[in-house]
């Protein structure tokens, strides 16, 4: 045996390279689509139609269905979907991925695009120094597609030689000849190397090197890329596990679709892969059963087999490669013509498989719209961020709507308790929800990201930690209204409807800064406009009100610790118009920008 450790690390390296290349690839593209997509998503998931074919689309684009699916569950998640239509876009993703079998059968025999990776290198390397982001990402997707079929050449290049090491891979050949036993083995081993690997392409390229080696046959071939349809489901499943109801139902949705066809197929395995190659043969003129080293010995198809070598001649193996990427895109499309159809049903199974538990549980406690297990395609989680922190700007608003109840209850009543409690549990919740939103877009911004996208996570950090010291200054009112009645003091009618005023001006600017951030990306110029105008009001009130305050304790209109807790109020209303308008500026100077150019 010639086969070395150093030849098993250099396979090893070669398949980490192929992945690595695969991964910078589809970065690169979802780079220069990232909001392209967001929209395309939006706009053409309508219908079950539409969204089979945005799913065709965007997988197509970004060359992963995992990340497509992965990012399926998180508009699911976000809210930018609904499970039905999710569903259609699924369906559509899973035909979308045998574009990348295309690509990888196109190009592994007969064009040897490793040859031309150096003179592609040389072209895409100075495009990351370029200024336009564009042309960088671009440049990266070069970079990736190089990696790709350079680390695919060199697969072939250290998988061992049957011949010249019968020894060392002969339990293959023994699981091989078991006839249906061996297609349940092999389907086995698809799902557990694409669990493992993440990627049905990494599969498929496995898979082509053991076929056009001669190790296993076309229909065992066939059986690991079968199951390799199921293996692929297990990272929307990772990225749905610290994600909301609806998108823990889209990874389920996911995996039962895959999981029925894989299923069906199996239970007419040997008609299926005789009908695709039957296709095969036609439009290629190969059939690929046929393709065997002991049949081709016998007939001395030279064209087939060399006869100096015994091994699969480049035609041979550019029919095995054809044909292999010939049965995903047969599989799928079936799957989807029958599956589509029964989208409603699948929708209703996936609910019962898994029901609604109490609305109530924990959701004080838990992110509604994003989590650390969504993080495989960086450009499109910036979305599930904006939509988070909507939702903890409305939290927060409801913190401000306490806090002026308390301003008006009375300390000896049990409601008093019950609201200054409630606020106490809600700044707690908002410290949590700041640090988990925070975490999250450092997660992100440490991924590939345009400078657009990193300059709206700036901007986001930015707003969360003003929304989160509004947050503090309501529970700074209720503080106050407990040292106020901690020293027994009790404010007139007057006062109460001056502080009144003054917080009616604090809801005012708090709704048109949840307005605007609601419309994050596109903000309106009026609404910008009224926040510097309510600030300056909050100002002018505050200033009027001080120079009053003065006036009325000079006059004993009342005495001067009553004219201080009611500062302190008036002062902690003019602080939370100050941190609006900062969320406010956060957004006009780190998105504005980006909408104008």
């Amino acid at each position: 045996m010639n086969y070395s450790i150093l030849d098993f690390i250099s396979l090893l390296g070669a398949v980490c390279l192929f992945l690595y290349g695969m991964k910078v690839m589809s970065e690169g593209l979802q780079k220069v689509a990232g909001d392209r997509l967001r929209n395309i998503l939006g706009i053409m998931t309508k219908n079950r139609v539409t969204g089979v074919l945005t799913g065709i689309l965007i997988t197509a684009l970004i060359q992963s269905s995992s990340a497509s699916t992965v990012m399926v569950v998180s508009f699911v998640n976000a809210g930018l979907m609904s499970l039905a239509q999710s569903m259609a876009v699924i369906f559509g993703a899973n035909v979308g991925t045998t574009v990348t079998t295309w690509i990888i059968s196109a190009f592994s025999f007969e064009v040897k695009i490793s040859d031309y990776s150096i003179l592609l290198l040389a072209i895409a390397v100075p495009m990351l120094f370029m200024k336009k982001s564009t042309y960088k990402s671009l440049g990266e997707f070069l970079i990736g597609f190089c990696f790709l079929f350079m680390g695919l050449d060199l697969i072939s290049v250290y998988v061992p030689n049957l011949q010249e090491n019968p020894e060392m891979l002969a339990f293959v050949t023994d699981y091989a000849s078991m006839g249906y036993r061996s297609v349940l083995i092999f389907f086995v081993i698809g799902i557990i190397l694409t669990m493992v690997a993440q990627s049905s392409a990494a599969t498929f390229a496995i898979t082509l090197i053991m076929c056009s080696q001669g190790w296993i046959t076309y229909e065992l071939g066939c059986a690991i890329i079968l199951g390799g349809n199921i293996g692929t489901t297990i990272t929307p499943v990772l990225a749905s596990l610290s994600g909301n109801l609806a998108a823990k139902r889209t990874a389920m949705g996911h995996v039962l679709f895959n999981v029925l066809g894989s299923i069906i197929v199996l239970c007419i395995f040997t008609p299926f892969v005789t009908l695709v190659a039957d296709i095969t043969k036609a439009l290629e003129g190969t059939d690929p059963l046929t393709i065997t080293r002991a049949e081709e010995a016998a007939m001395g198809d030279s064209t087939l087999l060399d006869p100096a070598t015994g091994t699969l001649t480049a035609k041979a193996q550019a029919s095995m490669a054809f044909a292999l990427a010939m049965f995903p895109t047969v599989f799928n499309t079936c799957n989807l013509l029958i599956m589509i159809w029964f989208t409603n049903l699948y929708v209703k199974i996936v609910c019962w498989i898994m029901p609604a538990r109490n609305k109530d549980e924990q959701e004080d406690f838990s992110l509604k719209f994003i989590g650390r297990g969504m993080l495989s395609a960086s450009e499109l989680n910036i979305t599930q961020a904006q939509k988070e922190i909507v939702v903890y700007g409305e939290r927060v608003q409801r913190m401000l709507a306490m806090a002026r109840q308390l301003i008006h209850t009375r300390d000896k009543e049990s409601e008093y308790s019950d609201i200054y409690n409630r606020l106490e549990k809600y700044e707690e919740i908002s410290d949590r929800m700041e640090i988990e939103i925070g975490n999250f877009l450092n997660h992100v911004a440490e991924g590939r990201l345009s400078p657009e996208s990193k300059m709206r996570i700036s901007g986001m950090l930015r707003i969360i930690s003003e929304i989160e010291s509004i947050a503090d200054g309501c529970f700074n009112v209720a503080k106050t209204m407990t040292r106020k009645n901690q020293n027994h003091v009790e404010f007139d009618d007057a006062i109460l409807k001056e502080i009144d005023t003054m917080y009616d001006l604090v809801d005012s600017a708090m709704n048109n800064m949840l307005e605007l951030l609601r419309e994050m990306e596109t903000p309106e110029d009026s609404r910008i406009i009224t926040a510097y105008n309510r600030e300056r009001e909050i100002n002018n009130y505050r200033n009027k009100l001080r120079d009053a305050n003065i006036f009325n304790i000079n006059n004993k209109k009342y005495d001067y610790q009553e004219g201080i807790f009611f500062m302190d109020l008036i002062s902690e209303a003019e602080k939370l118009g100050d941190y609006m308008l900062n969320v406010v500026e956060g957004v006009k100077h780190q998105f504005k920008p980006a909408t104008q150019s």
